[in-house]
């Protein structure tokens, strides 16, 4: 039984730190549906012209951090066709770096995402107990990076990280990362936090999921992952927000209530990452080599392939991705597709071909990382 108890209200906004973003304000409340999806394309078109004329981040670099096992099922809202019923998704890790309202050099880290912690999620727990240790470690899972060893490679101390986020806390088990003043079970001592002096920035109704999870959320959230996690270190936060200069993070519901998305400019033009979708073919699917997926969508009149391992609210999930495709920028390398990177992405591998990527954009890699003076 959890002990964690959601905030009612999100904090108040402080200017300096993060400002609440007006195109977006009301949209969501739009009915009927059809309205709405039509409001919010308007509004990101707005705000795009506003957001790339404020400027470009200082730097921006992504890190490989594990590839896990995923249902071929969710990935593509079950319009894919492949012999392999589990692909793999490879989680991403991003740091930005942007200054602040306040004139000074900030730090974000994107999804660092703890592989301990992700294994608890009841989704992965039975997968293991039903697939066992051998394929669910040595064949569907690899991993590359560990988040705490990211930092210093870039020049940085984890000290030196001022934010954290994630689009939304599935498979999260926040004490690995803030550090909890209560004992994880099975181990001797309270976690110490992985970025000592970072706050997490997280939407209110994505913390509310911890307090209570319906039965149709429950698999992917970790059991009290959000107990004994300092709450004076999380910045709680309605609708959508800016960051800074060329960062702003975009509510984006429907995946799960409080899902966000990151937005950052760069000299290439915006790009979009979240998990909304499980790779370009996601937003673009009228491009898709992945059989069955430029099939159905045509099909149903469909402009996008929703990653459907959830049941919260797909309509939603719809105008969120229209949202994210709207403020992309055309990718400069092949401008037929736009630059929207998945947090977590299909990994191309043989074995589970054909449902790999038509199109992968790769990593991140703008300016340079530098310490704060």
């Amino acid at each position: 039984m959890t002990t964690f108890e959601a905030p009612t209200h999100a904090a108040p906004i402080d200017d300096r730190v993060i400002r609440p973003i007006p195109e977006f304000e009301g949209v969501h409340d739009i009915w009927p549906r059809g309205k709405r999806l039509d409001a919010v394309r308007a509004a990101a078109q707005a705000y795009r012209e506003r957001f790339i004329a404020q400027g470009q981040v200082r730097a921006i670099k992504s890190f490989d951090i594990a590839a896990a096992p995923y249902p071929q099922r969710f990935a593509f809202q079950g319009y894919s066709v492949g012999p392999n019923p589990m692909i793999s998704i490879i989680n991403r890790m991003f740091v930005v770096q942007f200054e602040g309202f306040d004139g000074e050099l900030k730090t974000l880290v994107w999804e660092p995402t703890v592989a301990a912690g992700s294994a608890e999620a009841p989704f992965y727990a039975k997968l293991e107990s039903m697939a066992g240790k051998f394929l669910s470690h040595k064949v569907f899972t690899k991993y590359y990076n560990d988040p705490q060893s990211v930092l210093p490679r870039c020049g940085l101390s984890n000290d030196d990280v001022d934010f954290l986020s994630f689009d939304h806390l599935h498979v999260q088990d926040v004490r690995m990362i803030l550090g909890s003043t209560s004992v994880i079970p099975g181990e001797s001592a309270p976690r110490e936090p992985l970025f000592p002096n970072a706050e997490l920035l997280v939407h209110r109704k994505e913390l509310g999921t911890f307090e209570a999870p319906h039965p149709l959320q429950w698999s992917w959230y970790v059991a009290d992952g959000m107990d004994g996690v300092p709450m004076d270190r999380v910045r709680v936060f309605d609708g959508d927000v800016e960051l800074g200069v060329g960062v702003s993070l975009l509510w984006t519901p429907g995946h799960t209530d409080g899902n966000h998305s990151l937005v950052v400019n760069t000299p290439d033009g915006v790009w979009v990452s979240s998990e909304n979708g499980m790779a370009a073919d996601s937003w673009q699917p009228e491009l898709s080599k992945i059989p069955g997926v430029r099939r159905q969508a045509a099909f149903y009149n469909r402009e996008v392939v929703l990653n459907a391992n959830t049941m919260e609210d797909s309509l939603d999930q719809y105008d969120s991705m229209v949202k994210e495709k709207t403020m992309a920028s055309p990718s400069p390398k092949d401008p037929r597709w736009l630059q929207i990177i998945a947090s977590s992405e299909c990994a191309s591998w043989k074995r589970q071909w054909p449902v790999v990527p038509t199109y992968s954009h790769g990593g991140l890699d703008y300016g340079t990382i530098e310490r704060r003076r």
